[in-house]
Protein backbone atom coordinates (compact mmCIF):
# COMPACT_ATOMS: atom_id res chain seq x y z
CA UNK A 1 0.00 0.00 0.00
CA UNK A 2 2.62 2.45 0.82
CA UNK A 3 4.50 1.82 -2.43
CA UNK A 4 1.20 2.28 -3.96
CA UNK A 5 0.48 5.61 -2.61
CA UNK A 6 4.04 6.37 -3.11
CA UNK A 7 3.59 5.41 -7.02
CA UNK A 8 0.05 7.54 -6.74
CA UNK A 9 1.86 10.66 -5.30
CA UNK A 10 4.63 10.97 -7.72
CA UNK A 11 2.23 10.53 -10.86
CA UNK A 12 -0.10 13.36 -9.22
CA UNK A 13 3.14 15.35 -8.59
CA UNK A 14 4.07 15.00 -12.55
CA UNK A 15 0.85 15.56 -13.78
CA UNK A 16 0.71 19.14 -11.63
CA UNK A 17 4.23 19.72 -12.60
CA UNK A 18 2.78 19.16 -16.14
CA UNK A 19 0.25 20.88 -16.20
CA UNK A 20 1.64 23.86 -14.51
CA UNK A 21 4.71 23.90 -17.54
CA UNK A 22 2.06 23.85 -19.84
CA UNK A 23 0.15 26.88 -18.72
CA UNK A 24 4.01 28.71 -18.54
CA UNK A 25 4.28 27.63 -22.25
CA UNK A 26 1.11 28.91 -23.20
CA UNK A 27 2.05 32.24 -21.04
CA UNK A 28 5.08 32.70 -22.52
CA UNK A 29 3.27 32.15 -26.21
CA UNK A 30 1.05 34.55 -25.74
CA UNK A 31 3.43 36.82 -23.66
CA UNK A 32 5.73 36.59 -27.20
CA UNK A 33 6.30 39.32 -29.37
CA UNK A 34 3.33 40.26 -31.91
CA UNK A 35 5.32 40.89 -35.25
CA UNK A 36 3.47 43.03 -37.48
CA UNK A 37 5.11 42.77 -41.04
CA UNK A 38 4.73 46.13 -43.36
CA UNK A 39 4.10 43.81 -46.51
CA UNK A 40 1.46 42.31 -44.88
CA UNK A 41 -0.20 45.16 -43.86
CA UNK A 42 -0.15 46.56 -47.92
CA UNK A 43 3.59 48.30 -48.30
CA UNK A 44 4.94 47.78 -51.47
CA UNK A 45 8.70 47.11 -51.52
CA UNK A 46 9.00 48.78 -55.09
CA UNK A 47 10.13 52.36 -53.87
CA UNK A 48 7.00 54.09 -55.91
CA UNK A 49 4.07 52.75 -54.42
CA UNK A 50 2.95 54.86 -51.28
CA UNK A 51 3.48 52.52 -48.33
CA UNK A 52 2.81 55.11 -45.32
CA UNK A 53 -0.56 53.68 -44.68
CA UNK A 54 0.84 50.37 -43.96
CA UNK A 55 3.63 51.75 -42.00
CA UNK A 56 1.56 53.69 -39.71
CA UNK A 57 -1.01 50.92 -39.55
CA UNK A 58 1.40 48.46 -38.65
CA UNK A 59 3.12 51.18 -35.46
CA UNK A 60 -0.86 51.65 -34.40
CA UNK A 61 -0.91 47.62 -34.15
CA UNK A 62 2.89 47.66 -31.99
CA UNK A 63 1.79 50.24 -30.43
CA UNK A 64 -1.44 49.60 -28.98
CA UNK A 65 -0.82 45.66 -28.29
CA UNK A 66 -0.49 44.89 -24.48
CA UNK A 67 2.60 42.67 -25.15
CA UNK A 68 5.98 43.58 -26.45
CA UNK A 69 5.41 43.54 -30.46
CA UNK A 70 7.66 43.93 -33.32
CA UNK A 71 7.43 45.73 -35.98
CA UNK A 72 8.78 44.17 -39.50
CA UNK A 73 10.12 45.91 -42.61
CA UNK A 74 11.38 43.42 -45.46
CA UNK A 75 14.69 43.92 -47.66
CA UNK A 76 13.56 46.41 -50.61
CA UNK A 77 12.62 49.78 -50.77
CA UNK A 78 9.74 51.28 -49.53
CA UNK A 79 8.46 55.10 -49.74
CA UNK A 80 6.85 56.68 -47.10
CA UNK A 81 5.69 60.07 -47.16
CA UNK A 82 5.13 62.49 -43.90
CA UNK A 83 4.37 60.15 -40.71
CA UNK A 84 3.79 60.33 -37.20
CA UNK A 85 4.13 57.67 -35.10
CA UNK A 86 2.86 58.97 -31.21
CA UNK A 87 2.47 57.30 -28.26
CA UNK A 88 1.59 56.36 -25.53
CA UNK A 89 1.64 52.74 -26.59
CA UNK A 90 0.14 49.76 -24.30
CA UNK A 91 3.39 48.57 -23.73
CA UNK A 92 7.22 49.67 -23.58
CA UNK A 93 8.79 47.47 -25.94
CA UNK A 94 8.27 48.25 -29.35
CA UNK A 95 10.70 47.09 -32.07
CA UNK A 96 11.75 48.16 -35.28
CA UNK A 97 13.52 45.63 -37.18
CA UNK A 98 14.33 47.04 -40.72
CA UNK A 99 16.04 45.16 -43.37
CA UNK A 100 14.90 47.32 -46.24
CA UNK A 101 15.49 51.13 -46.75
CA UNK A 102 12.78 53.67 -46.05
CA UNK A 103 12.35 56.51 -48.75
CA UNK A 104 11.31 59.73 -49.03
CA UNK A 105 9.49 61.40 -51.82
CA UNK A 106 11.28 62.38 -54.83
CA UNK A 107 9.41 65.77 -54.77
CA UNK A 108 10.84 67.58 -52.28
CA UNK A 109 7.86 69.82 -51.86
CA UNK A 110 5.55 66.69 -50.53
CA UNK A 111 7.87 66.84 -47.58
CA UNK A 112 7.75 70.40 -47.49
CA UNK A 113 4.09 70.89 -47.36
CA UNK A 114 3.45 67.81 -45.00
CA UNK A 115 5.63 69.44 -42.38
CA UNK A 116 7.69 66.45 -41.43
CA UNK A 117 8.97 63.22 -42.09
CA UNK A 118 9.11 60.39 -39.59
CA UNK A 119 8.25 61.77 -36.01
CA UNK A 120 8.15 59.47 -32.71
CA UNK A 121 6.80 61.91 -30.11
CA UNK A 122 5.33 60.68 -26.58
CA UNK A 123 7.06 57.34 -26.97
CA UNK A 124 8.37 55.34 -23.84
CA UNK A 125 10.36 51.83 -24.64
CA UNK A 126 11.14 51.75 -28.37
CA UNK A 127 13.80 50.27 -30.31
CA UNK A 128 15.18 50.66 -33.80
CA UNK A 129 17.54 48.27 -35.48
CA UNK A 130 18.90 48.13 -38.72
CA UNK A 131 18.23 49.52 -42.31
CA UNK A 132 18.47 52.53 -44.42
CA UNK A 133 16.64 55.69 -44.54
CA UNK A 134 16.92 57.94 -47.59
CA UNK A 135 15.99 61.29 -47.37
CA UNK A 136 16.54 62.14 -50.91
CA UNK A 137 17.64 65.52 -50.05
CA UNK A 138 19.79 66.17 -53.10
CA UNK A 139 17.12 67.48 -54.92
CA UNK A 140 16.24 70.38 -52.49
CA UNK A 141 19.81 71.35 -51.76
CA UNK A 142 20.05 72.21 -55.41
CA UNK A 143 17.27 74.49 -55.36
CA UNK A 144 18.53 76.49 -52.30
CA UNK A 145 21.72 76.56 -54.67
CA UNK A 146 20.12 78.01 -57.35
CA UNK A 147 18.65 80.67 -55.51
CA UNK A 148 15.33 80.10 -56.05
CA UNK A 149 12.11 79.92 -53.83
CA UNK A 150 12.32 76.26 -52.40
CA UNK A 151 10.55 74.94 -49.66
CA UNK A 152 13.09 74.98 -46.12
CA UNK A 153 12.63 71.11 -46.30
CA UNK A 154 10.76 68.26 -43.91
CA UNK A 155 10.32 70.37 -40.92
CA UNK A 156 10.63 70.47 -38.36
CA UNK A 157 12.56 69.88 -41.48
CA UNK A 158 14.88 66.66 -40.67
CA UNK A 159 14.71 63.04 -41.41
CA UNK A 160 13.83 61.35 -38.06
CA UNK A 161 12.66 63.06 -35.01
CA UNK A 162 12.41 61.78 -31.25
CA UNK A 163 10.25 64.06 -29.11
CA UNK A 164 9.12 64.01 -25.92
CA UNK A 165 10.09 60.65 -25.60
CA UNK A 166 12.26 58.31 -23.41
CA UNK A 167 14.00 55.37 -23.25
CA UNK A 168 14.65 54.84 -26.92
CA UNK A 169 17.59 52.92 -28.62
CA UNK A 170 18.75 53.20 -31.77
CA UNK A 171 21.37 50.74 -33.56
CA UNK A 172 22.65 50.15 -36.82
CA UNK A 173 20.59 52.55 -38.54
CA UNK A 174 21.97 54.39 -41.92
CA UNK A 175 20.43 58.09 -42.71
CA UNK A 176 21.54 59.29 -45.97
CA UNK A 177 21.02 62.50 -47.57
CA UNK A 178 18.41 64.44 -45.27
CA UNK A 179 16.51 67.31 -46.74
CA UNK A 180 17.91 68.99 -43.66
CA UNK A 181 18.53 67.56 -40.22
CA UNK A 182 19.09 63.75 -40.21
CA UNK A 183 18.55 62.64 -36.61
CA UNK A 184 16.67 64.86 -33.85
CA UNK A 185 16.36 64.39 -30.35
CA UNK A 186 14.14 67.29 -28.28
CA UNK A 187 12.22 66.82 -24.88
CA UNK A 188 13.93 63.39 -24.55
CA UNK A 189 15.06 61.39 -21.58
CA UNK A 190 17.55 58.18 -21.79
CA UNK A 191 17.98 57.85 -25.72
CA UNK A 192 20.89 55.73 -26.93
CA UNK A 193 22.43 55.71 -30.39
CA UNK A 194 24.61 53.24 -31.57
CA UNK A 195 26.45 51.81 -33.94
CA UNK A 196 24.96 54.65 -36.54
CA UNK A 197 26.29 55.85 -39.50
CA UNK A 198 24.90 59.37 -41.53
CA UNK A 199 26.15 60.77 -44.40
CA UNK A 200 25.19 63.37 -46.99
CA UNK A 201 27.48 65.63 -49.27
CA UNK A 202 29.85 67.93 -47.68
CA UNK A 203 28.29 70.89 -49.68
CA UNK A 204 24.59 70.06 -48.05
CA UNK A 205 23.05 73.35 -46.27
CA UNK A 206 22.18 72.66 -42.47
CA UNK A 207 22.36 68.71 -42.56
CA UNK A 208 23.53 68.29 -39.14
CA UNK A 209 24.22 64.61 -38.31
CA UNK A 210 22.50 64.27 -35.14
CA UNK A 211 20.84 67.28 -33.03
CA UNK A 212 19.91 67.30 -29.50
CA UNK A 213 18.31 69.96 -27.30
CA UNK A 214 15.96 69.74 -24.17
CA UNK A 215 17.25 66.45 -23.75
CA UNK A 216 19.35 64.39 -20.66
CA UNK A 217 20.69 61.19 -20.59
CA UNK A 218 21.40 60.94 -23.94
CA UNK A 219 24.28 58.99 -25.57
CA UNK A 220 26.14 58.53 -29.07
CA UNK A 221 28.64 55.81 -29.39
CA UNK A 222 30.80 54.18 -32.35
CA UNK A 223 29.10 55.83 -35.03
CA UNK A 224 30.52 57.72 -38.41
CA UNK A 225 28.88 60.83 -39.46
CA UNK A 226 29.83 62.97 -42.76
CA UNK A 227 27.61 65.78 -43.66
CA UNK A 228 27.20 69.35 -44.81
CA UNK A 229 26.75 70.85 -41.42
CA UNK A 230 27.63 69.69 -37.41
CA UNK A 231 28.39 66.12 -37.09
CA UNK A 232 26.77 66.44 -33.76
CA UNK A 233 24.96 69.59 -32.57
CA UNK A 234 24.24 70.23 -28.87
CA UNK A 235 21.17 73.05 -28.23
CA UNK A 236 20.34 74.24 -25.15
CA UNK A 237 18.62 72.86 -22.46
CA UNK A 238 21.02 69.39 -22.81
CA UNK A 239 22.42 67.67 -19.89
CA UNK A 240 24.37 64.36 -18.79
CA UNK A 241 25.40 63.69 -22.59
CA UNK A 242 27.83 61.82 -23.68
CA UNK A 243 29.29 60.93 -26.96
CA UNK A 244 32.35 58.50 -27.91
CA UNK A 245 33.89 56.58 -30.97
CA UNK A 246 32.31 58.77 -32.91
CA UNK A 247 34.33 60.12 -36.73
CA UNK A 248 33.30 62.87 -38.63
CA UNK A 249 34.20 63.92 -41.46
CA UNK A 250 33.35 65.71 -43.69
CA UNK A 251 31.27 68.53 -41.70
CA UNK A 252 31.60 71.33 -39.19
CA UNK A 253 32.80 69.32 -36.17
CA UNK A 254 31.31 68.27 -32.99
CA UNK A 255 29.21 71.85 -32.29
CA UNK A 256 27.86 72.99 -28.71
CA UNK A 257 25.79 75.42 -29.95
CA UNK A 258 24.77 78.33 -30.69
CA UNK A 259 23.26 79.35 -27.51
CA UNK A 260 21.88 82.57 -26.51
CA UNK A 261 19.43 82.79 -29.30
CA UNK A 262 16.72 83.50 -26.86
CA UNK A 263 17.44 85.94 -24.05
CA UNK A 264 15.84 82.87 -21.87
CA UNK A 265 17.60 80.18 -22.55
CA UNK A 266 18.27 77.00 -20.19
CA UNK A 267 22.27 76.01 -20.19
CA UNK A 268 23.60 72.70 -21.40
CA UNK A 269 25.72 71.00 -18.48
CA UNK A 270 27.89 67.70 -18.54
CA UNK A 271 28.59 67.03 -21.43
CA UNK A 272 31.33 64.14 -22.32
CA UNK A 273 33.05 63.95 -25.76
CA UNK A 274 35.53 61.36 -25.81
CA UNK A 275 37.36 58.79 -28.42
CA UNK A 276 37.05 61.04 -31.28
CA UNK A 277 38.37 61.69 -34.71
CA UNK A 278 37.98 64.53 -37.32
CA UNK A 279 38.92 64.46 -40.96
CA UNK A 280 39.17 67.78 -42.95
CA UNK A 281 36.27 68.78 -41.19
CA UNK A 282 35.83 73.20 -40.94
CA UNK A 283 35.98 72.86 -36.88
CA UNK A 284 36.95 69.93 -34.71
CA UNK A 285 35.36 70.88 -30.94
CA UNK A 286 33.46 73.69 -30.74
CA UNK A 287 31.43 75.68 -29.18
CA UNK A 288 29.31 78.80 -30.28
CA UNK A 289 26.90 81.43 -28.61
CA UNK A 290 25.26 84.37 -30.16
CA UNK A 291 26.89 88.08 -29.76
CA UNK A 292 23.97 88.71 -27.69
CA UNK A 293 22.44 89.02 -24.13
CA UNK A 294 21.08 85.71 -22.85
CA UNK A 295 20.34 83.65 -18.98
CA UNK A 296 22.12 80.51 -21.26
CA UNK A 297 25.34 78.78 -20.34
CA UNK A 298 27.69 76.19 -20.80
CA UNK A 299 29.60 74.25 -18.10
CA UNK A 300 30.94 71.02 -16.93
CA UNK A 301 32.17 69.93 -20.57
CA UNK A 302 34.89 67.16 -21.13
CA UNK A 303 36.68 66.52 -24.62
CA UNK A 304 38.96 64.14 -24.62
CA UNK A 305 41.13 61.83 -26.02
CA UNK A 306 40.91 63.20 -30.05
CA UNK A 307 42.18 63.53 -33.22
CA UNK A 308 42.34 65.86 -35.89
CA UNK A 309 43.27 65.41 -39.03
CA UNK A 310 43.44 68.39 -41.76
CA UNK A 311 40.89 70.34 -39.52
CA UNK A 312 40.19 74.25 -40.27
CA UNK A 313 39.53 75.47 -36.37
CA UNK A 314 40.39 72.06 -34.05
CA UNK A 315 39.78 73.50 -31.07
CA UNK A 316 37.38 77.20 -31.09
CA UNK A 317 35.32 78.95 -28.87
CA UNK A 318 33.10 81.68 -30.25
CA UNK A 319 31.15 83.79 -28.39
CA UNK A 320 30.81 86.41 -31.15
CA UNK A 321 28.24 84.04 -33.57
CA UNK A 322 26.09 86.93 -35.59
CA UNK A 323 24.98 85.21 -39.35
CA UNK A 324 24.05 87.60 -41.62
CA UNK A 325 24.97 90.94 -38.89
CA UNK A 326 21.26 90.22 -38.15
CA UNK A 327 20.09 91.23 -34.13
CA UNK A 328 23.47 90.78 -32.81
CA UNK A 329 26.29 93.53 -34.25
CA UNK A 330 27.67 95.61 -31.46
CA UNK A 331 25.91 93.62 -28.75
CA UNK A 332 27.81 90.78 -26.62
CA UNK A 333 27.32 87.24 -25.70
CA UNK A 334 25.51 87.08 -22.36
CA UNK A 335 26.35 82.82 -22.29
CA UNK A 336 28.67 82.54 -19.40
CA UNK A 337 31.15 79.21 -20.47
CA UNK A 338 33.10 77.53 -17.39
CA UNK A 339 34.88 74.30 -16.70
CA UNK A 340 36.15 73.36 -20.07
CA UNK A 341 38.95 70.32 -20.11
CA UNK A 342 40.46 70.00 -23.45
CA UNK A 343 42.40 66.37 -22.63
CA UNK A 344 44.86 64.81 -25.18
CA UNK A 345 44.14 66.32 -28.66
CA UNK A 346 46.48 65.52 -30.74
CA UNK A 347 46.55 65.89 -34.42
CA UNK A 348 47.21 69.14 -37.43
CA UNK A 349 44.93 72.14 -38.16
CA UNK A 350 44.50 73.55 -41.89
CA UNK A 351 44.64 77.06 -40.51
CA UNK A 352 47.68 78.64 -38.69
CA UNK A 353 45.41 79.52 -35.49
CA UNK A 354 44.88 75.70 -33.95
CA UNK A 355 43.19 77.08 -30.97
CA UNK A 356 40.79 79.98 -30.52
CA UNK A 357 39.08 81.22 -27.41
CA UNK A 358 36.93 83.89 -28.75
CA UNK A 359 34.96 84.93 -25.42
CA UNK A 360 32.50 87.62 -24.21
CA UNK A 361 33.56 90.93 -22.48
CA UNK A 362 30.19 90.49 -20.70
CA UNK A 363 30.64 86.91 -19.59
CA UNK A 364 34.44 85.80 -20.20
CA UNK A 365 35.13 82.22 -20.51
CA UNK A 366 36.27 80.91 -16.92
CA UNK A 367 37.78 77.70 -15.66
CA UNK A 368 39.37 76.26 -19.11
CA UNK A 369 41.66 73.82 -18.73
CA UNK A 370 44.55 72.24 -21.35
CA UNK A 371 46.34 69.33 -20.83
CA UNK A 372 48.45 67.24 -22.98
CA UNK A 373 47.46 69.51 -26.53
CA UNK A 374 49.28 68.76 -29.36
CA UNK A 375 48.36 70.71 -32.86
CA UNK A 376 50.66 71.73 -35.54
CA UNK A 377 50.18 73.19 -38.81
CA UNK A 378 50.39 72.00 -42.38
CA UNK A 379 51.14 68.43 -41.52
CA UNK A 380 53.61 69.08 -39.03
CA UNK A 381 55.29 71.46 -41.55
CA UNK A 382 54.72 74.72 -39.04
CA UNK A 383 53.94 75.70 -35.61
CA UNK A 384 50.52 76.71 -34.79
CA UNK A 385 49.26 79.08 -32.84
CA UNK A 386 46.75 79.85 -30.16
CA UNK A 387 44.43 82.71 -29.72
CA UNK A 388 42.79 84.10 -26.46
CA UNK A 389 40.48 87.00 -25.73
CA UNK A 390 38.32 87.09 -22.49
CA UNK A 391 40.13 83.78 -21.85
CA UNK A 392 40.64 82.99 -18.63
CA UNK A 393 42.31 79.28 -17.44
CA UNK A 394 45.46 76.81 -16.60
CA UNK A 395 47.78 74.66 -19.30
CA UNK A 396 49.26 71.32 -17.83
CA UNK A 397 51.95 69.41 -19.06
CA UNK A 398 52.35 69.51 -22.88
CA UNK A 399 50.40 72.03 -24.97
CA UNK A 400 51.61 73.22 -28.05
CA UNK A 401 51.33 75.89 -29.52
CA UNK A 402 51.87 77.19 -26.35
CA UNK A 403 48.74 78.28 -24.27
CA UNK A 404 47.16 81.52 -23.96
CA UNK A 405 45.69 81.74 -21.46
Amino acid sequence: MALATSGHSSLGVASLLFTVFHIAFISSQAAAAATYDVVSLGAKPDGIADSTRAFVGAWRAACGSETRATISVPPGRFLVGGATFSGPCKNNAVRWHIEGVITAPTDYNVLGNAGTWLLFQGVDGMSISGGVLDGQGAALWACKASGKNCPSGATSHFTIIFSNSRNIAVSKLTSLNSQLFHIVIIGCQNVRLQGVNVFASGDSPNTDGVHVQLSSGVTIMNSRIGTGDDCVSVGAGTTNLWIENVACGPGHGISIGSLGKDFEEAGVENVTVKNVVFEGTENGLRIKSWGRPSTGFAKNILFQHAIMSNVRNPIVIDQNYCPNKINCPGQFSGVKISDVTYQDIHGTSATKVAIKFDCSPKSPCSAIRLEDVKLTYKNDQRPAQASCVNAGGLAFGLVQPSSCL
